[in-house]
């Protein structure tokens, strides 16, 4: 790969996901205030896809040659999305909310090029069926898991798998970054992970 490659994330699970890949990359903040999104009032889909897109091009000044990758993912519930609860009593009412439930993740995943301008996104969804928690087991798991920063108030790549009965589909799509819609953007831009 020629072109240089970058994370639009300081997530560490994010980046442990996208070493499998063998491609170098480095990992940068795009440091972007998500609100104005959030506010809009947007489908789930959509929101992700303008959140990822703006992730990425938030770091185009600062590397005006590279290829520009981020994620952001959401959970919805009964067509309710579902933000980081950003404190422990919201994070254990998202538990109780989710108890003995299936809900969905949304991932937009969106690569920019910097050095064109365009902009290739895709989406991932997966269904997450969560067992039945107790009071006591969703205060312990944020007690211990301290997922506030979690869409769906969990960390599945921790403790947060003892949540769920069954997940649809391959973890790292429900992790943050859907590894297989990463290859096809990569591939869409030129960049081949494989000869042929």
């Amino acid at each position: 790969m020629l072109r240089s490659l970058v994370l639009a994330s300081t997530a560490s699970w994010r980046g442990d996901l996208l070493r499998q890949l063998g491609l170098p990359f480095v990992q940068a903040d795009p440091q972007l205030d998500e609100q104005p999104w959030k506010q809009r009032g947007l489908p789930p889909r959509e929101l992700v896809t303008e959140l990822a897109r703006a992730k990425a091009r938030a770091l185009a000044a600062s590397y005006p040659d590279a290829l520009l990758l981020a994620a952001d993912q959401v959970a919805v519930f009964e067509g309710t999305v579902l933000g980081k609860p950003g404190n422990a009593e919201r994070a254990v009412e998202q538990l109780l909310l989710l108890s003995g439930r299936s809900h969905e993740l949304v991932t937009g995943v969106a690569l920019h090029d910097a050095r064109s301008g365009r902009d290739h996104t895709t989406v991932v969804v997966r269904t997450l069926t969560m067992r039945s928690l107790s009071s006591a087991a969703a205060e312990e798991y944020v007690r211990r898991d301290c997922p506030l920063q979690c869409a769906g108030s969990y960390r599945i790549e921790a403790l947060g798998i003892a949540l769920f009965e069954h997940i649809d589909g391959d973890s790292s799509g429900v992790v943050g970054l859907p590894l297989m819609a990463v290859t096809g953007l990569l591939r869409d831009a030129g960049v081949g992970l494989l000869a042929g």
